[in-house]
């Protein structure tokens, strides 16, 4: 890293991107391998913590991923409104939890979970799914008994017991210029660079071989993400602590969310 700060056109970052994919397999930067694809690419760009200093244009950030994962990618956390409800530790846990698995042994007895992933393409095993509801401009979560698979019988038995089985009322929602300010102040213009990754020995390797260029955040293409299953709403929550409502993409989808994706390799 030099003491200088590097600035770089579009243009110039271009050419050095298609220098790195062009030099093959690269060894991880980082002995941990924690973050190693972007802290790697960050060392041969000779820059800092994803900030492009590409001067007089809007912000840009350099996203880096790997290939062929099924893991999911965290957008951003926000809670659902009416905020003052606190939707997730006062409504969803106690009328809807369930016994957390480490309940009288890590935790205190009485330890309760509301850990949950949706999506707007289908419902989940316990009911529950996004719904989008454009005329009102909400995103909202819905509940359905009906759809409950039979092997949390139990479970909703005391979900009667303890709320009833209607759908949710208030249901949480986020509106959709809110949602539409978050998400666009979290997904600036983006360098999308995916690489390879093989492990020899202890060591893990790198090889970038995939660069787009992703420009103006698309709230309708956030919108269609959702309704297709490929952004979900992750609630992750037990008795003793909250950790956050987050909106989480599949791999491979972020160029959905952008009005426009230019392939550079």
């Amino acid at each position: 890293m030099t003491d200088k700060p590097i600035i770089y056109s579009k243009q110039t970052l271009i050419d050095k991107l298609k220098e790195i994919a062009a030099m093959g397999w690269v060894t991880n930067a980082r002995r941990d391998n924690s973050g190693g694809i972007g802290n790697t690419l960050e060392d041969l760009l000779d820059i800092k913590e994803n900030n492009l200093p590409i001067p007089n244009a809007a912000e840009w950030e350099l996203k880096a991923q790997r290939l062929n994962s099924s893991s999911l990618t965290t957008l951003f956390h926000t809670e659902p409104s009416p905020r003052a409800v606190r939707f997730v530790p006062q409504v969803l846990l106690p009328g809807y939890g369930w016994t957390h698995q480490e309940d009288g042994k890590k935790y205190q007895k009485g330890e309760m979970s509301f850990r949950l992933t949706i999506h707007g393409l289908a419902r989940s095993d316990r009911g529950f799914m996004v719904v989008i509801d454009r005329k009102e401009r909400k995103i909202l979560i819905s509940f359905d008994a009906e759809s409950v698979d039979k092997r949390h019988k139990e479970w909703l038995e005391s979900v009667k017991k303890r709320v009833g089985l209607d759908e949710l009322n208030p249901q949480p929602y986020w509106g959709f210029d809110d949602l539409d300010h978050k998400a666009g102040t979290k997904l600036l213009n983006t360098f999308y660079v995916q690489a390879e990754v093989k492990i020899e020995g202890k060591k893990e390797y790198y090889h970038y071989t995939k660069v787009m260029m992703l420009q103006k955040f698309s709230f309708e293409g956030f919108l269609k993400a959702l309704e297709e299953g490929k952004i979900l709403v992750d609630f992750d929550a037990r008795t003793g602590h909250n950790h956050g409502t987050k909106f989480r993409m599949r791999q491979d989808c972020l160029p959905i969310l952008y009005e426009k994706a230019t392939v550079i390799i």
